[in-house]
């Protein structure tokens, strides 16, 4: 089979709605592709949507870490009282927080990214000439983008493998796992609009003269 049959047979399985289908055929070098233009088309309407919508810039992908922050710490606060005062202990306590962890660290990178709080090596790329700094970030966009397009392939074959086989939560008899897996994809997604905004930045200041690398703060804003 062509790539490209493989291109048109992920897009028959997604139609589908069949879990089966779609893990076989996401399991395609095809997928590759389809997964390529998904993490491009996506980071850059992404990027439209950060920069229309002001309030959800900044307040989205932190607000997300912080409620999935909140929600971690009431679980295991709740399991500690349930267990040493009801001598109880909620099955799910020990399992449900690491997967809220999960979304709570890709959406925090995703904004972190935004906020350029990453190893950016700034310090020594601030004396680079106009030229250099452009060309050492735009290396950091490919190098982004790449990660974030090797992230969404990997994690939607995943999800839909797990959404298959329909796998539970341990512990947990109504929770399933590729609920949680999902929001891989869409953090990244979400990266990859962050990373789309920042070259666009860069080279917006490139182009007009102005500074382009600027030393970051962690915690700061954008």
């Amino acid at each position: 089979m062509s790539v490209w049959s493989e291109v048109g047979a992920i897009f028959s399985a997604v139609s589908s709605g069949d879990t089966w289908e779609m893990t076989s055929a996401f399991r395609a070098n095809g997928m590759w592709i389809v997964c390529f233009v998904l993490t491009l088309v996506g980071g850059i309407l992404t990027n439209l949507f950060f920069k229309y919508w002001p309030f959800m810039d900044r307040h989205l992908e932190r607000g997300i870490a912080v409620i999935t922050y909140l929600m971690i710490a009431a679980i295991i606060c709740w399991g500690v009282i349930d267990r040493f005062v009801f001598s109880s202990q909620w099955s799910g306590s020990t399992t449900v927080p690491p997967f809220l962890f999960m979304i709570m660290a890709w959406f925090g990178c995703s904004y972190n990214v935004r906020l350029r709080t990453h190893l950016s090596f700034s310090e020594f790329r601030s004396k680079m000439p106009p030229a250099g700094q452009m060309a050492a970030l735009t290396m950091d966009f490919i190098l982004w983008f790449g990660f974030c397009w090797i992230a969404i392939t990997t994690s939607l074959r995943f999800t839909v493998y797990s959404a298959d086989n329909f796998q539970l939560v341990d512990g947990v008899d109504d929770v399933m796992k590729w609920w949680f897996y999902v929001t891989v994809p869409i953090a990244f997604t979400f990266m990859a609009g962050r990373v789309v905004g920042n070259w666009l930045e860069d080279w917006k200041n490139y182009r007009s003269g102005n500074e382009i690398i600027q030393q970051a703060v962690i915690g700061g804003d954008v």
